[in-house]
Parts: C-alpha cells; sequence; structure tokens
C-alpha cells in the first residue's frame, strides 16, 4: 500500500515506432463481457482494520493452528496477519507481530510466502509455524520494502520493491525501485529497475507474461517472460484514471485482470481493455479469490474486508442493491489511430452526469469533452487532437459513479 511520501513521476515519451507498433501489433480494442455479474453484491466482511491488504484463501493443510478453510490477510500498521473464517464470520490474530508483512501466497508445497516491510525481507512460514528467511538483501544492500509477490510453478519467487514503506529511522540503501526474482537455490536477482513505484506482481494463466503496476502514475506494465529468469518487451498492459493509485492485482483462469485502484477494482481482459469496476467504498489495496469454489473476490480496502460473488444469484435485483454492473457502455473511438480528429460513443442506461476527459500516458488532463447531465440514449463526441503531438492518448468517462478508460493513438 503507498504511503503519504511523495515520488518523482517519470518521464515518458512516445516515438513515432511506438505508435506505429502499437497500431500494427496491438489488438484492436473491442467490448468483452464483463466477468462481474449483473445481480453481484458487495458484503462488508470485516472492519476495525490499520491497514489490511495480502489476501489469501488457505484450503489447508499447511499452516499450524490454521484448522479450516479460511482467507488469511495482512493488516500492515496493525503489525498482524488475521485469519478470516467464513463459517464463523470472524478475524482472528494469525500472527503477532507480523512485522508488517504485505503481500502473500502460497509456494508448490503450500508453505507461506509473504514480504515482511518490517525487516525489508521476503520469508517462508512452514508448516509448524517456523518463519525462514529468503532474501533480504541485494548487492549486499538492504531492499527498500519488499511489497508484493507471486510463485511461478517451478518454485522461482518474484517480488516488487518499492520505497514507500521504509520503517522510520532507516535508511533507503538501493537506489531504484526493483522486480526481483528468487531462484530454487536461493540467488536473487534483480529483472527490472525501470519503475518508480512497483507494487502489485502477478503472472498470466500460461505464465508467459509477467504483469507488475507503476502506483502513482497507475499504469499497469506487462513483459514476457524468457526461460523462466529474462522479462523482455516491456509495454504498457492498461492505464487507470489519473487520481489514486494503483495496488495489488490477481489474474483469473481466463486471463482477465482484477487491479485495485482508484475507486474499486478494475477489470481488464486480456489485451487491457477495461471490462467493469467493482466499485468500493474505501480505497482498495489488493484482491485475491476464496471460497470452496474460488468464486468469491474477497477484497482488502481502507479499514476493511469485503467479498462479492462472481457467479449469478439468480433472482431479481432490489431497489437497494448494490450492484456492481456499469450504467454505460464506452465504445472504442473511430477511427483509431486519427489525425487529427476521432468521434467517442459512449451509451448510457440511465440518467447521468457524464464527465468525459482526455488524458496523457504522464496522466495530465489534456481536455474536457462532456461535463454535463445527459439523458440515457447513445452519444457521440468529437474529439480534436490537431494541437497535440502523436501519441498514445486515454479517454477516461465517469458516469452514475462508473468509469470506463480506453486509450487511442493519435498519428500524425
Amino acid at each position: 500500500m503507498l504511503s503519504n511520501e511523495n515520488g518523482r513521476m517519470p518521464v515518458m515519451k512516445v516515438s513515432k515506432h511506438e505508435v506505429l507498433f502499437l497500431l500494427f501489433f496491438v489488438p484492436a480494442l473491442v467490448h468483452s463481457q464483463s466477468p462481474v455479474p449483473s445481480d453481484a453484491k458487495l458484503e462488508k466482511l470485516a472492519t476495525g482494520f490499520l491497514q489490511p491488504e495480502g489476501p489469501v484463501w488457505y484450503d489447508g493443510p499447511g499452516l499450524k493452528s490454521a484448522t479450516d478453510s479460511s482467507l488469511l490477510f495482512s493488516d500492515i500498521a496493525g503489525n498482524k496477519m488475521y485469519l478470516y473464517s467464513p463459517a464463523t464470520g470472524k478475524a482472528i490474530p494469525f500472527l503477532n507481530p507480523s512485522d508488517s508483512s504485505n503481500g502473500m501466497t502460497f509456494d508448490g508445497e503450500r508453505r507461506l510466502v509473504f514480504c515482511q516491510m518490517g525487516f525489508r525481507r521476503v520469508v517462508r512460514m512452514d508448516s509448524d509455524g517456523t518463519i525462514t528467511p529468503l532474501a533480504s538483501t541485494y548487492d549486499g544492500k538492504k531492499f527498500n520494502s519488499p511489497n508484493d509477490v507471486v510463485v511461478k510453478s517451478d518454485g522461482a519467487i518474484f517480488f516488487t520493491d518499492p520505497p514507500f514503506n521504509i520503517p522510520p529511522g532507516e535508511k533507503q540503501e538501493l537506489s531504484f525501485s526493483g522486480i526481483f526474482r528468487i531462484s530454487g537455490s536461493g540467488e536473487v536477482q534483480l529483472l527490472d529497475s525501470t519503475l518508480s513505484y512497483p507494487n502489485g506482481i502477478c503472472f498470466s494463466p500460461d505464465e508467459s507474461k509477467l504483469y507488475v503496476n507503476d502506483s502513482q502514475v497507475r499504469i499497469i506494465y506487462v513483459w514476457d517472460v524468457v526461460n523462466d529468469s529474462v522479462l523482455q518487451n516491456k509495454r504498457v498492459f492498461a492505464s487507470m484514471r489519473p487520481t489514486g493509485y494503483a495496488d495489488g492485482m490477481k489474474v483469473d483462469p481466463s486471463g482477465d485482470l482484477f487491479s485495485a485502484g482508484p475507486l474499486g477494482i478494475w477489470v481488464f481482459d486480456k489485451d487491457g481493455n477495461c471490462l467493469d469496476t467493482i466499485l468500493v467504498p474505501e480505497q482498495t489495496s489488493n484482491c485475491n479469490w476464496g471460497d470452496a469454489d474460488r468464486k468469491s473476490l474477497y477484497i482488502t480496502a481502507g479499514k476493511s474486508l469485503y467479498r462479492i460473488r462472481l457467479v449469478s444469484l439468480t433472482r431479481v435485483k432490489s431497489e437497494g442493491d448494490n450492484l456492481l454492473t456499469p450504467s454505460f457502455r464506452l465504445l472504442p473511438n473511430f477511427p483509431n489511430p486519427f489525425n487529427p480528429s476521432t468521434a467517442i460513443t459512449y451509451q448510457l442506461s440511465a440518467m447521468s452526469h457524464v464527465t468525459l476527459k482526455v488524458y496523457d500516458l504522464l496522466g495530465r488532463e489534456v481536455g474536457t469533452l462532456v461535463s454535463e447531465i445527459e439523458m440515457p440514449g447513445t452519444h457521440e463526441v468529437k474529439f480534436d487532437g490537431g494541437s497535440l503531438p502523436s501519441g498514445i492518448y486515454l479517454y477516461t468517462l465517469d458516469a452514475g459513479n462508473n468509469i470506463e478508460t480506453r486509450r487511442m493513438v493519435l498519428l500524425k
């Protein structure tokens, strides 16, 4: 989770060659079906935590004192790890103190692997409760603040190391923020050092791609994974609205990516198109699947733990339901690429206050196209980029507490 420390925003320039690459090699933007059912309902399960994070489902066996299927999650500022039991509806301390545990996961032997920001290290908990440090330094220097972690099927551990939760009184020893790999033999390898605040991390279902987001600029990047230990072809996968920050991420078996971000959990398809936003009333920090069928998405946010079932409830929605189906549809702009103008079309199912804005990749607003109450129906707006340089731009529709963002390419 991001602290209040200020970070520098990286300078991003898009060359004409990069624009041509996107034009010819990035799949066309299409509207896909959201994996969130139209009758899905968000539940608040527990609250009163200080900084909940890192949820992971425990189905046993493999953890001492955990006797039934439960959700494990961290409370960073509370310095505890909790076990939430759906059977009892209660969250009880599991590890106290946790040394400011954050992201966690299980390895192939059902051992818990997690980041301890208090000791600036990645550790493993064995079935008897013994905690074994796996990595605490790189090139003789302490890590910044290991944040989130994922284990590949071959046992290699990948984690992010941003600098925004270094314990008070301690100094930053590494001059960069890294994405690291711990091999089966314990060797620590730096994979990438180009992000300012790398945070959420996850693999595609076939593990051929690695996704990592850069918190403060809310950009999700993707790399091709080569021979398990090499990342190549870094590129932008998706971006979120230019407020707030990005946090923990997970990918489902179909390849849809769920990322904590502004307003809730953002859902992207495998091509980076935003399919939905699961609205959450507190700032989200992470998410993961749980319950016996793995069809519930557990969400840590603000001071609370939430859950939403990703299967239809097969009932008629009631007036008071907090349903998460967008009340609009944002369509791909046409033409795309464009020069100098393009048409942006969107559909509203109810009268809404609509804001439609355009941003560059640094999150700077370059134009407000709509800011008014509009009636249901199909609407079209022209965007003129004649005064702007070639590059990738994002257009964001905000209507009725729902948000969707798409990409467009200006090519001169």
